[in-house]
């Protein structure tokens, strides 16, 4: 077993993403104890995570050394950052917290300059697919294969590039700037892109200095362009139904300012009301009643 085909962690990170998954379900249950409201489809998501990124750091996968990596970069760099996003862990943390010093720091760090742009899509794009394009098209794929401490942070800086993007794209938690839903998509689109080209390029071509076999070679590069589409349709997905509440609340507001300016202008038309008795009028007191 090579470098490259070893788990990059151990035990440790096992317990790690046990720990985080098991505090996760227990604040909910909190919430849930006081009443409040929280879907189960997102518990969910964040133990699917769990579960998807200590497969990809500790497990091991079938398959030649530079497949194992591919499969290893699907889980650990995009579909575990993807199911932790939708599990909203940031919108978790602030309802669990007490009004505090905590909570405030917390919200403060959130909406922070530096976060902000951090989270620009373009920018979490950048951060994700430029770290693989340097990992693949560079020697430092070759390094890690010597270097065991190199890939771990190799792997982590995947799973950091993945939450990143994940988030900037999804924006489900809260932040200081939410994004259109038509900046994220095009950043979506291009980063797909990238990919896609990135993973067809390996088909042809391994990383420099490396010597992996061609057919491994082949399967590794399916796994990430295929891989690649599975999860970032997800991620489209996503969007796409914000996209459509967001044009649905548009099309309500529209409708209500509609209906309060034909109400207004049918108001404006109507004919004044004459007081009672004005339109036919009683005879006057005293007078003969038959006149």
């Amino acid at each position: 077993m090579t470098a490259d085909s070893r788990p990059p962690f151990g035990a440790p990170a096992v317990t790690v993403c046990v720990l985080t998954c098991a505090v996760y379900l227990l604040s909910t249950a909190r919430l849930r104890r006081r009443g409040d409201s929280w879907p189960w489809p997102r518990d969910c998501a964040f133990a699917a995570g769990g579960a998807v990124l200590a497969w990809g750091l500790c497990g091991p996968l079938p398959g030649a050394p530079f497949s194992v990596h591919a499969l290893r970069h699907l889980l650990v760099g995009m579909a575990a950052p993807a199911l932790f996003v939708m599990a909203r862990p940031l919108t978790l943390t602030l309802r669990v917290l007490p009004p505090g010093r905590v909570r405030r720091g917390l919200l403060g760090v959130a909406h922070s300059a530096i976060a902000g742009w951090l989270l620009l899509p373009p920018v979490a794009a950048v951060v994700d697919i430029g770290g693989l394009w340097t990992l693949y098209r560079t020697g430092l794929m070759a390094a890690t294969h010597h270097d065991p401490a190199l890939s771990g942070l190799v792997h982590l800086h995947m799973l950091a590039g993945g939450l990143l993007l994940s988030f900037a794209i999804c924006q489900l938690d809260p932040v200081r700037r939410r994004r259109g839903p038509r900046s994220r998509a095009l950043t979506l689109l291009a980063t797909g892109t990238a990919h896609a080209v990135l993973a067809r390029g390996l088909y042809a071509a391994g990383p420099p200095d490396t010597a992996f076999a061609a057919s491994d070679l082949r399967a590794g590069a399916q796994i990430m362009y295929y891989g690649g589409d599975a999860v970032e349709l997800v991620l489209a997905s996503v969007l796409a139904a914000q996209w459509y509440a967001a044009t649905g609340r548009r099309h309500r507001r529209h409708g209500a300012r509609r209906g309060r300016a034909s109400a207004g202008r049918t108001g404006a038309a109507a004919p004044r009301r004459a007081p009672v008795g004005a339109e036919d009028p009683s005879p006057a007191r005293g007078a003969p009643s038959g006149l």
